[in-house]
């Protein structure tokens, strides 16, 4: 998660002089316990400085000093958590670009799991959605070269190039007995986070993919024109955070904050436990109570697990699906003098009612396993009821001989399953509730929402709570 804020400088106090530093502290502390402390970083930093000078004055070939000063930041770093980065100024140029919604590249969120480089999800409509990378696969090689050590940042610059161009990325999945070879070509991704899908009756889908700076306000245009279009009388909504990596902390806040009218959203905690941020919700601006199923999978991260886990304590939404990612630290970029950047791990970040997000994730309501679409779509055609009038030789209705007489075609159970299921002449809400098992699911207890709420509270919006997360088969 990013915190698109200004960081105070913190790394240039390793390099203030000792009498300055020892001078400003003198007044809390003892000089003896000041100037052990000074005498241990210096002696650290003389360590570092003096490999320095050994490496310009005796290595075999002229080195570039900038370049080992930048190794030598990225080797610090990498003693540290993976989502801390040293940002080289061509990288952090585009890490600007990224959170502004349009970018160069592949589109594809990559994180370290067990050292292995993971894809968390590709972004949709992207080049690597096009070219079937999917989540969880492992990045185990860029263009030939193994990716074993690499930092996010260096695997994500290894990555980028002009548009045009193409990577080759190794690729293992499950299923695979080796890894398989993907090439891709370089374009210009451009994100639209949030994606709507009207289920007509007053329902809806909206998913969104990520978050980046005008999610909420494109959120929250799609919820009112809704509004508009069932004045007023939204019956539900399938909140879609599947494979979301994640993004701004301020869009997934006022996400929520439409959504609630009063209490904590998120807290954050770093290493001094006592400096605790809480944001709350305002109560301006709150969309009208409706019924809300959010769901979530092993992918949502970040920004989606703190949203899934403040409509969840509040009871707001009922959280279907699968565990989340568990990826709760927040991450303060610092623009550094050369036009680097630092990508700074500093807190940890926690749901209202204080769970941890990070390494625990957030935990459904409603345990849904993910369906393969083609084999869910398969399953729905072997379940369909035959009829009479499915039958071979069957003696004709009233309506059949009619149509019999007049040339017309048979407008049986047949027609109407061949006219709904295939996939050519399917409507987007039929598509999406007949490929998708887990959205179904969602949709049949938005339908039974009355029903299931007289087991938790009777407000209209409340989601239907239970002690212990129900499993659906």
């Amino acid at each position: 998660m990013v915190k698109k804020s200004e960081l105070k400088p913190v790394l240039s106090v390793m390099f203030v002089m000792s009498v300055g530093l020892s001078g400003f502290l003198l007044g809390a502390m003892s000089s003896n316990v000041v100037l052990a402390q000074t005498k241990e970083r210096y002696a650290d930093l003389q360590l570092f400085t003096k490999v320095l000078n050994l490496v310009q004055q005796y290595y075999v070939e002229e080195v570039d000093v900038k370049k080992l000063v930048y190794g030598g930041v990225k080797g610090l770093l990498q003693e540290l958590d993976p989502h801390t980065n040293f940002l080289p100024p061509e990288v952090y140029r585009e890490f600007e670009n990224e959170t502004s919604g349009e970018f160069g590249g592949l589109g594809v969120e990559i994180t370290i799991q067990n050292d292995v480089l993971t894809i968390i999800s590709p972004i949709e409509d992207t080049p690597a959605w096009n070219a079937g990378i999917k989540a969880g696969d492992k990045l185990v090689e860029i263009n030939g070269e193994s990716t074993k050590g690499l930092s996010l940042a260096e695997a994500a610059q290894r990555m980028r190039g002009k548009r045009g161009t193409k990577v080759r990325m190794g690729i293992f999945r499950e299923g695979f007995d080796k890894p398989r070879e993907f090439v891709i070509e370089r374009g210009t991704v451009k994100l639209k986070s949030v994606k709507l899908t009207d289920l007509d009756d007053g329902y809806a889908y909206v998913r969104l993919t990520s978050f980046i700076e005008n999610s909420a306000s494109d959120f929250e245009k799609i919820i009112k024109g809704l509004e508009a279009k069932y004045s007023g009388d939204l019956k539900g909504l399938i909140l879609d955070l599947r494979r979301n990596p994640g993004g701004l902390l301020d869009q997934a806040v006022k996400i929520s904050d439409l959504f609630l009218e009063e209490g904590v959203i998120v807290s954050t905690i770093g290493r001094n436990k006592k400096d605790k941020e809480v944001v709350y919700a305002k109560k301006a601006g709150t969309m009208k109570d409706f019924p809300v199923v959010v769901l979530v999978n092993e992918f949502s991260a970040s920004a989606s697990e703190i949203l899934a886990g403040a409509l969840q304590d509040h009871k707001r939404g009922l959280v279907m699906g699968q565990p989340t990612f568990g990826k709760g630290s927040v991450q303060s970029v610092v623009k550094l003098g050369d036009g680097s950047g630092l990508k700074l791990t500093v807190a940890r970040y926690f749901t209202p009612s204080g769970r941890a997000i990070q390494a625990e994730g957030i935990r459904p309501d409603v345990i849904v396993e993910e369906v393969d679409p083609e084999a869910f779509q398969k399953a729905v055609i072997r379940r369909q009821v035959k009829k009479e009038q499915d039958l071979g030789g069957h003696l004709l209705g009233e309506r059949e001989q009619a149509e019999k007489k007049s040339g017309g075609t048979s407008s049986g159970q047949s027609f109407w399953f061949t006219q709904e299921v295939g996939k050519e002449k399917k409507s987007p809400r039929d598509k999406l509730l007949g490929e998708d098992f887990q959205v179904l699911q969602a949709y049949n207890y938005l339908k039974a929402w009355k029903v299931m709420r007289n087991f938790g509270p009777s407000t209209s919006g409340t989601a239907p709570q239970s002690s212990e997360p129900k499993t659906v088969q």
